[in-house]
């Protein structure tokens, strides 16, 4: 059984296999931030890709989503997660590092980048989804805030370093070698998922066994009957949709409309995950001061208009607007993320943990492929600036969604749901100390 972290000055910082968890995320946090600047550039810089390519590139890492995404949450509850995990990063490190390979080679294509793009997306369906299952195995319930709190800094301080240091890393070195020390990052993540000394139970199948179908069917039922998770998916996938669909194309956007280098891409693009850091860092205690319900209404309703500033972006003093825009969008993002992820793992049944959450995720990051392709189609047929404000005013917008749900009128979230199915309300309130991660 596991043990509370002792509240000291170190906290769960003392507890060896969190710190590994946490170490292995930082890494891989990095080498996200590196792709998602360094991918794009180097369609564009490289293989003098088209606004069109670059929103379909976008749209392949996270189809996956759409087509594997329930699937990953039935094989996640049956299978031991770390073990996945450390597959996923195996196979990711092989694929990031053809890259730059091939470039080396002058073998480089964009069908080379679309078959990473797929490879490395389906890996990140089932490394997500354990992931999400895996933390409870390592941290007591009393700690899951204060622990999914520290593994959203971590992400968006590292993304912070990665997004710059690809941009520079493309400026100074080429936009290929970015993607090979992404592949470095997983190799550093295994290392310390193998160090992990904490062995999880594997889950029980119940009696005479169920079949993959049925086991899909039952975190769907769960999910769409729930009064609170349904709302918040449908909310976090219409936020994804439109976020990425501007992020899709806001490289072309930056190099080809206002002109600006490589290195200032970066510079822009990682506003989001400073303001990634700053969300996270507020999160526990804007739940604890408000109430984890109200705490991520209020933060989506602050954040979600100034997505109107990106488009309004122009040369000069004009980035300011960019960086503004992005950084407070950063930190909305990440006090949702904190909050729902929580929510999710303390409120959903142990053995649904794994298909609800890949429920969840599969509705939310499948808009992003979606989202991405129509950015990249929208871009292609009306131009960059134009799809930058017919996405942006919407997403303005968003936070409607979540204000009119039954979140919306409560000041905590259900902690759990009863034994009749309805959920307990006052659990919330009583236990929750602050509140985790998700995707919003």
């Amino acid at each position: 059984m596991l043990v509370p972290a002792k509240r000291d000055r170190w906290g769960l910082l003392a507890q060896r296999d969190f710190r590994l968890l946490l170490v292995g995320e930082t890494a891989s946090g990095l080498g996200n931030g590196i792709t998602t600047v360094a991918l794009p550039l180097v369609a564009v810089l490289t293989l003098q890709a088209t606004a069109l390519d670059v929103g379909l590139l976008a749209a392949a890492v996270w189809l996956p989503w759409l087509i594997m995404g329930l699937p990953a949450g039935a094989w996640v509850d049956r299978l031991p997660r770390r073990g996945i995990m450390i597959v996923c990063n195996l196979v990711s490190a092989a694929m990031y590092a053809s890259v730059p390979i091939a470039g080396w080679l002058d073998q480089l294509t964009l069908t080379h980048l679309f078959i990473v793009a797929l490879v490395c997306g389906t890996s990140a369906v089932f490394f997500n989804t354990a992931c999400h299952a895996y933390v409870p195995a390592i941290l007591a319930q009393p700690d899951l805030a204060d622990g999914n709190a520290k593994l959203q800094v971590s992400e968006a301080g590292t993304r912070v370093l990665g997004r710059s240091a690809a941009g520079f890393t493309a400026q100074a070195l080429g936009a290929t070698v970015g993607l090979l020390l992404d592949s470095l990052t997983f190799l550093v993540s295994t290392v310390c998922l193998l160090g992990i000394r904490t062995r999880e139970e594997r889950p029980a199948r119940q009696a005479g066994g169920t079949s993959l179908v049925r086991e899909i069917a039952e975190g769907l039922r769960f999910l769409n009957r729930d009064p609170y998770l349904r709302p918040i998916v449908i909310y976090g996938a219409t936020l994804n949709l439109l976020l990425m669909g501007y992020q899709a194309v806001q490289v072309v956007f930056l190099v080809r409309t206002i002109g600006v280098s490589a290195g200032v891409v970066g510079l822009l693009v990682m506003c989001a995950s400073l303001g990634g850091v700053l969300g996270a860092l507020l999160a526990t205690r804007l739940c604890r001061r408000w109430g984890n319900a109200r705490a991520l209404v209020l933060s989506q309703a602050l954040a979600c208009p100034f997505a109107l500033l990106l488009p309004l972006t122009t040369p000069g003093l004009g980035l300011l607007l960019f960086a503004s825009g992005a950084f407070v969008l950063g930190v909305g993002v990440s006090v949702g993320n904190v909050v729902v992820g929580t929510f999710r793992q303390s409120y959903c049944p142990p053995h649904l943990l794994g298909r609800v959450s890949s429920a969840s995720m599969a509705t939310n990051q499948g808009t992003i492929a979606i989202g991405s392709a129509l950015g990249g189609v929208l871009g292609s047929a009306i131009g960059i600036r134009p799809t930058m404000w017919v996405l942006t005013a919407p997403l303005a917008l968003t936070w409607l969604l979540v204000t009119f749900s039954p979140a919306g009128r409560e000041r905590e979230l259900p902690l759990a749901v009863s034994p009749e199915g309805h959920n307990d309300q006052s659990a919330g309130a009583a236990s929750l100390p602050g509140i985790v991660e998700g995707q919003p």
